[in-house]
């Protein structure tokens, strides 16, 4: 009996050790998805040096535009569906943007698809541009829905179903058969091609990067010099 005693004694001093362990577990793991994070975004951020100027902004004509077209001061990310960087910027600081300039007009935002992850993030720009064609007022929606429905960089997630998916879930009216179709026959890929001309022709070398007007900027991450550098080139170019 004493011995029983002693192995339930014990079993209970086990029980009340290990039921604490758990919700460290789940700290553990925060901490690790925040350094995660932090690392990704470090990464966007090496290898950035001074805010690079070029004798203009690249050509915007047939690119998609946030905003009022005649805002006299033009953001421009070239980026990637398939970046986690990208993501973040999107999901925190476009936002910021939007509320703090876009709104009020004095700022138009533009997207160009850089292509540096390969067949997915060529198929991903080729369903933005697919949406663009067809539906150019739901563009916005579906590349916010891109963003959003973004995996794991190194599981393969961008594929046909997937964007006919989402482009059924957030552009409203879009024939899928007609969608489909353009994707396998690749109808948008003179668009893409006029993104990768532009990468090279402005050597982008990261996503997201990030340019006011013709000045690119050395960290896409620091809104207090995005803000800076916007508020610069609106004295510069009042309307």
């Amino acid at each position: 009996m004493a011995q029983k005693r002693s192995k339930a004694a014990h079993e209970s001093t086990y029980q009340t050790k290990k039921n604490p362990v758990r919700p460290l577990i789940w700290v553990t793991v925060a901490v690790i998805a925040l350094f995660l994070i932090i690392g990704i975004i470090n990464q966007a951020q090496q290898k950035r040096g001074d805010i690079v100027s070029y004798d203009e902004p690249p050509p915007l004509d047939g690119q998609p535009v946030l905003g009022e077209p005649d805002a006299p001061v033009v953001v421009i990310e070239f980026g990637d569906y398939k970046c986690p960087s990208c993501q973040y910027w999107n999901e925190r600081i476009l936002p910021q943007l939007k509320a703090d300039y876009i709104d009020s007009g004095k700022v138009r935002y533009v997207y160009i698809n850089t292509l540096f992850h390969g067949e997915e993030s060529a198929l991903a720009a080729l369903a933005g541009e697919t949406v663009l064609e067809q539906h150019p007022e739901h563009f916005w929606d579906f590349h916010h829905a891109l963003f959003a429905a973004q995996e794991d960089q190194n599981k393969q997630w961008v594929t046909v179903e997937k964007l006919t998916e989402l482009a059924e879930a957030h552009v409203p009216g879009i024939d899928t058969e007609q969608f489909v179709q353009a994707l396998t026959d690749k109808a948008a890929q003179p668009a893409v091609d006029v993104d990768e001309d532009l990468v090279d022709r402005y050597n982008v070398q990261l996503t997201p990067s990030i340019m006011v007007n013709h000045l690119l900027l050395p960290d896409p991450f620091d809104y207090d010099a995005l803000r800076e550098t916007i508020e610069e080139q609106l004295a510069a170019n009042p309307s």
